[in-house]
């Protein structure tokens, strides 16, 4: 088994799963209910844009524009001595990039004609193609079209991005350039150090662990964390299903690099983003004294965490109420609607 040689010690690369006979539009039912990360070679290798970037950078480049609408895309623009971090700045009061709103071209021409050994950074990240690039989903169609997912173009060149979850599941495909992506699963979260709950550089919290250059001293349980670590590094064309809740993070390793990402979820919208729960919690459970957190979790534990549906079977179906598995959304609506009241108190 290969190691990658990182300055954070030898991480085991290739002791993730890895399929090669899977394409975008011939995706086995086994994968959506898969709850390890999975690497899928050649997952995209028949799209345009892969085709495209295949052939050359200029090639790939004119095939996003012959789908941009025009619209200024947000991008960050980082300093050189950042080496494509994508972070906090050292007061940990704001970012290490300045952002902006620029047409897409701008970002294409200096990314072509860039020559420095070691240039200023540019990321265009989580550019959501139905707004930006119209007709760009159609032309990269995918059996995952049939859970209407988010669909998000990432451009730049090389590029860090901290360790961070999604809610979603996502599959992610190097559609230029390589890409290393860094996963851990989710229980490792305490081992991971997250920053700020409040603002984090993508609106999700991150690792404050630097893993091009970890200060052990700091952030010593990342050890541990590392140990859990599962590498893969895409080819374009290669895609990463990336489970619900697993941190992961991203590299661009490449001066010219896309990234397509697919993020959908198991539930309806209708039931809510598990961030508001924790949002919740934070105000109301967490500066309890411990003897009521712990009698807390029992009660989570019961009625969210450990439950099974046959758990009340004792009650009639027309007394179960929130407790029926699946929730129905009108029973969703008039939970959410509750809750709005007794937030106003």
């Amino acid at each position: 088994m290969k190691q990658v040689n990182t300055k954070q010690g030898n991480i085991k690369q290739g002791n993730m799963k890895q399929v090669s006979d899977i394409r975008a539009d011939n995706i086995p039912d086994w994968l959506y209910a898969e709850e390890q990360p999975v690497v899928l070679k050649n997952f995209g290798e028949s799209w345009p844009l892969v085709q495209a970037g295949a052939h050359s950078e200029q090639k790939a480049a004119e095939c996003l524009l012959s789908f941009y609408n025009g619209r200024p895309v947000n991008a960050c623009h980082l300093p050189a001595e950042e080496n494509g971090r994508v972070f906090y700045n050292e007061s940990i009061d704001g970012f290490n990039f300045q952002p902006s709103r620029v047409p897409l071209q701008q970002v294409l021409a200096y990314l072509l004609s860039s020559q420095e050994e070691k240039p200023a950074g540019i990321y265009v990240g989580s550019t959501e193609v139905e707004s930006y690039f119209p007709g760009f989903k159609a032309a990269h169609t995918s059996a995952l079209d049939t859970f209407s997912p988010l669909t998000s173009l990432w451009i730049g060149n090389k590029s860090r991005v901290a360790a961070h979850y999604d809610f979603p599941h996502n599959i992610a495909c190097a559609m230029v350039g390589k890409r290393r992506f860094t996963l851990f699963p989710p229980e490792q979260v305490v081992n991971l150090y997250p920053g700020p709950m409040e603002f984090a550089p993508g609106g999700q919290d991150v690792s404050m662990v630097d893993f091009a250059n970890p200060d052990f001293e700091q952030f010593p349980n990342f050890k541990v964390a590392l140990e859990h670590a599962q590498v893969a590094e895409l080819e374009a064309g290669d895609a990463v299903f990336i489970p619900s809740m697993w941190w992961h993070h991203v590299e661009a390793l490449s001066s010219f690099s896309v990234l397509l990402t697919h993020w959908w979820r198991d539930t309806p919208a209708y039931m809510g983003r598990p961030n508001n729960a924790l949002l919740t919690a934070m105000l109301s459970l967490r500066n309890l004294p411990k003897a009521q957190r712990k009698a807390w979790q029992a009660i989570f534990n019961h009625y969210i965490f450990e439950h099974d549906d046959a758990d009340f079977t004792y009650l009639p179906d027309h007394a179960k109420g929130m407790l029926a598995t699946p929730m129905d959304e009108l029973t969703a609506r008039r939970i959410r609607a509750e809750l709005l009241e007794k937030l106003k108190r």
